[in-house]
C-alpha cells in the first residue's frame, strides 16, 4: 500500500497539486502533527514518567531508610502504593490510558513487594523463583488488561527468570553443548513461540497489532539463534546449522508475503553479515595476516551493499 507521503510527493511531481499549495497539502495530508497531537503526546509522556519515578520514589525510599524503619512500616508503604495503583484502574474502570499506566505500576510494586519479602524474610530462594513468581502472579492481570506493554514486561520476566535458572541449574541440553550454548537455546526457543503465538493472536485480536513488540521479540530470537550459529561455525559440520537457514527462508516467508515488514527482513540481513563476518574472522584473521583485514573490509562492505540493494528493492515493492 503506498505511503501518504509517497502520493504526495507523486501528485506534486506531476503537478496536480500546485507550487503555491504545497505547504497547505502537507498540512492537511496528516505528515506532521498538529500542536494539540504535540500537546497530547507530552502529556501522556510525562504521565509514564511519573509513575515511574513515583515507583522508583518508593523503592529507593525503602532502601535508603532500611534501618530505620521497621518491617511493618517497609510492607506497609509498599502495600498501601499497590492499593492505591489498583485503585485508580477500578476508578477509570480499566480504559484509557491511565488505566494502562497504574496497572503497569501495580505489576512492577508487586516484584517490589516479592523483593522485600524475600529480603525482609530471607527465604533463601533462588534468584530466578522470584522473577518466576512475579510472572504468575502477574498473568492474570495480563490476561485482563490486553495491554502489549504488560504482556512484554511479563515475557521479560520469563527470559530473565530462565536464564538465571539454567545459569543455577542448567539444563537437559548441558550433556550435548555448553552452559552457555544451553541457554542460547532457551531463550530461542522461548522467544520463537512467543512470536510465533504473538503473530497469530493478531490475526484475532486487534489489541495485539502492533509492530514494535513483534519485532522486540523477533530481536530476542534472532540475537540468540545468530550467536548459536556462530558458535557452532567451529569447522565440524552439525545437523544443528540447519537451522539458521530455516529461520532465515521462514523468516522472509511470513514478513515478506504475510505480513509485510521491512524491520524484519533487515533484521534478517544483519543477523546474515554477522555470522559471515565473524566466520570469516575466525578462519581467515589467524593466518592472513594483514591481508585478512582488507579482505574483511571487502566482505562486510559486499555484504552491507547488497544487503541495502535488496532492501531498497523490497521497499518499493512493498510500497507499490
Amino acid at each position: 500500500m503506498t505511503s501518504i507521503r509517497r502520493e504526495l510527493v507523486g501528485l506534486i511531481k506531476q503537478g496536480a497539486i500546485p507550487r503555491d499549495q504545497v505547504g497547505r497539502a502537507v498540512t492537511h495530508s496528516g505528515l506532521y502533527p498538529p500542536g494539540r497531537a504535540w500537546g497530547a503526546f507530552l502529556d501522556r509522556l510525562l504521565l509514564w514518567l511519573g509513575a515511574l519515578a513515583l515507583i522508583c520514589g518508593v523503592l529507593f525510599f525503602i532502601a535508603y531508610n532500611w534501618v530505620e524503619m521497621g518491617r511493618w512500616l517497609r510492607f506497609g508503604l509498599v502495600q498501601a502504593a499497590l492499593v492505591v495503583a489498583i485503585g485508580v484502574y477500578g476508578w477509570s474502570l480499566g480504559q484509557g490510558v491511565v488505566a494502562r499506566v497504574s496497572l503497569l505500576a501495580a505489576a512492577l510494586l508487586l516484584g517490589v513487594l516479592l523483593a522485600l519479602f524475600g529480603q525482609v524474610y530471607q527465604t533463601g530462594a533462588d534468584p530466578w523463583q522470584l522473577f518466576f513468581l512475579w510472572a504468575v502472579l502477574m498473568l492474570p492481570w495480563t490476561l485482563v488488561a490486553r495491554f502489549d506493554v504488560l504482556w512484554m514486561v511479563w515475557l521479560g520476566l520469563l527470559n530473565l527468570a530462565l536464564v538465571l535458572y539454567l545459569r543455577t541449574w542448567g539444563s537437559a541440553l548441558d550433556v550435548l553443548f555448553d552452559s552457555g550454548i544451553s541457554l542460547l537455546w532457551g531463550l530461542f526457543i522461548l522467544n520463537s513461540v512467543a512470536l510465533a503465538l504473538w503473530e497469530l493472536g493478531a490475526r484475532r485480536w486487534h489489541w495485539l497489532a502492533s509492530t514494535w513488540a513483534p519485532r522486540l521479540l523477533a530481536l530476542g530470537s534472532g540475537i540468540p539463534l545468530s550467536m548459536l550459529t556462530i558458535a557452532l561455525l567451529d569447522g565440524s559440520a552439525s545437523p544443528l546449522l540447519l537451522i539458521y537457514p530455516l529461520w532465515l527462508a521462514l523468516l522472509y516467508a511470513v514478513y515478506r508475503h504475510w505480513r509485510a515488514d521491512l524491520f524484519m527482513l533487515a533484521g534478517a540481513c544483519l543477523s546474515v553479515i554477522a555470522v559471515v563476518t565473524l566466520f570469516f574472522v575466525r578462519e581467515l584473521l589467524w593466518q592472513a595476516g594483514a591481508g585478512g583485514f582488507l579482505l574483511l573490509a571487502v566482505v562486510v562492505l559486499g555484504l552491507g551493499a547488497a544487503a541495502v540493494f535488496w532492501l531498497r528493492r523490497l521497499h518499493k515493492g512493498m510500497s507499490a
